[in-house]
């Protein structure tokens, strides 16, 4: 690769980006029949006559998915039409077996919307990225490959056959592999929020293909390269590395080509992820080449306005309202209310209803985000399987806003409910954990100064740091005591002299 960055770190050319997002629906049956959607079943055992395109077999409307599709149109603010109809997409591949995919063509559920990208802590700008459409399409089944022993065979397994998917194809906004992954995360945080899809990426339930090309200024002219569509690609930071292998490949095309490359048809590459390139896979097809018509077997189906409006008032809060609300009501900061929300809704709930107890959402955010999510991603555990309650985390945060439970004592307690679970008086009491009251307090500072004249001196001399001392020996004498509080009493009695 030999395209340099600047002086201000940009490469001598614009790259341009529009993702097709394959959603599968988060239903219970695929599409048009009634076989499960689950994952993992093994092969061939979830089909029928309407999945394999049986002859006399006639498909039958899944009315979830067109719920789903519909909220997930609202929420990516598209436009929903009267009513939309479905298209059959002729192709041959050894994993459709109908022959033909039922799709959409002219007529997509949902129609030219936008997703926001918000501001990031690192100084990427907010942005808005357009979206042409999002139609709703039956998958194919999926081709095993065995090379194992030299000789390469395919097995097919149909079970995929017939789940619904959305397709959310953006339009060509995008303008770097980086920027490419947080449209991906900002879209599956979206889709999994209101439960459309869970988006995993593993089990093919979100699948991205990403059309690069390149805007190369040539002397007087702007070259454009042609489009490239990528597949292959199993993570988000696959598609960022594919797009930037992808973008210094075409331009080093055209450095060796020159002018010829625009000459050269739409291709489809794949992507090698242990290699970490992008490779050809065969020439593009044009939407002609799939010969689309109308499926004879299924009439339009109606999306009267007020049923689009009832499924509006349903959709509740959206992601980036919920990070906009915690700015505002909460006063967190934009990474923290970030990290917040975009750990799903089940944490926003937990959040919310700690810091309604404690009544300090900051202290909240941070012991979140430091001991419970970090006990979540060690334990490997979710939410929902979390041994501490909320209000039962909310109570012990207040103890520690209100100043009878020091930080450290306060992490005891934690690791105590995590192991022990149980009430917070259960947990102290087992800790042997006692409230201090002002009489003890003022007993032991005496103690303390009688027994520490140097310690009153260097106070008195500016050395305020020599307290130190005095609240280490006051831990071990009683490890209940507040080390603020007894600062502050030390500090009183001394002026008082």
């Amino acid at each position: 690769m030999t395209a340099t960055r600047d002086d201000h770190g940009r490469f001598p050319f614009e790259t341009i980006i529009g993702l097709e997002v394959h959603v599968q629906l988060k239903t219970v049956s695929k599409l048009f029949c009634r076989c499960s959607t689950k994952f993992g079943a093994a092969p061939n055992t979830q089909i029928c006559p309407v999945c394999l395109g049986l002859p006399g077999a006639l498909p039958v409307i899944n009315q979830q998915a067109i719920e789903l599709s519909i909220r997930a149109g609202l929420a990516l603010n598209c436009r929903i039409p009267e009513f939309t109809k479905w298209d059959r997409k002729q192709y041959f591949y050894p994993d459709l077996p109908k022959g033909y995919q039922i799709s959409q063509y002219d007529l997509p559920i949902c129609a030219e919307g936008y997703l926001d990208l918000p501001e990031t802590d690192t100084g990427e700008a907010a942005k808005r990225i357009g979206l042409f459409r999002a139609h709703l399409e039956e998958d194919a089944g999926k081709s095993m490959h065995d090379e194992t022993g030299g000789l390469t065979q395919s097995r097919i397994d149909l079970n995929r056959c017939g789940t619904p998917l959305l397709e959310i194809v953006t339009k060509p906004d995008l303008r770097s592999a980086e920027e490419a992954r947080r449209f991906l995360l900002e879209l599956k945080l979206l889709l999994t929020h209101l439960e459309i899809s869970d988006c995993e990426m593993q089990e093919g339930s979100l699948r991205v293909d990403a059309n690069v090309n390149l805007h190369i200024s040539a002397g007087n002219q702007k070259v454009v390269t042609p489009i490239v569509e990528i597949k292959n690609m199993n993570s988000f930071r696959a598609v960022e590395r594919a797009i930037g292998f992808e973008s210094l490949r075409q331009y080093d095309e055209w450095e060796e080509t020159g002018a010829t490359i625009q000459t050269v048809s739409k291709r489809t590459f794949g992507w090698n992820d242990v290699r970490e390139q992008t490779f050809v896979q065969r020439e593009k097809e044009e939407s002609a080449d799939y010969r689309y018509f109308p499926d004879p077997d299924l009439i339009p189906v109606a999306l009267p306005a007020e049923r689009v409006d009832a499924i509006r008032a349903a959709l509740g809060e959206l992601p980036s309202q919920t990070r906009t609300r915690f700015e505002t009501q909460y006063q967190l900061k934009p990474y923290d209310a970030d990290v917040i929300v975009n750990q799903g809704p089940t944490l926003v709930r937990y959040f919310e209803a700690v810091a309604k107890v404690a009544g300090d959402a900051k202290r909240t955010s941070a012991w979140i985000q430091q001991d419970v999510m970090r006990t979540l991603k060690e334990q490997q555990c979710e939410l929902n399987d979390f041994p501490i309650a909320a209000p039962t985390l909310g109570q012990l945060l207040r103890k520690v806003t209100e100043g009878s439970l020091d930080n450290a004592r306060a992490r005891d307690v934690f690791q105590y409910l995590l192991r022990h679970g149980g009430t917070l008086d259960e947990a102290t009491k087992a800790l042997g954990i006692e409230a201090v009251d002002q009489s003890e307090l003022d007993l032991l500072c005496d103690r303390l100064l009688a027994e520490n004249a140097k310690v009153i001196d260097d106070v008195r001399g500016g050395k305020q740091q020599a307290l130190g001392a005095l609240i280490g020996q006051a831990k071990r004498i009683n490890p209940n005591v507040n080390p603020g509080q007894l600062r502050q009493r030390l500090l009183e009695k001394i002026n008082a002299v």
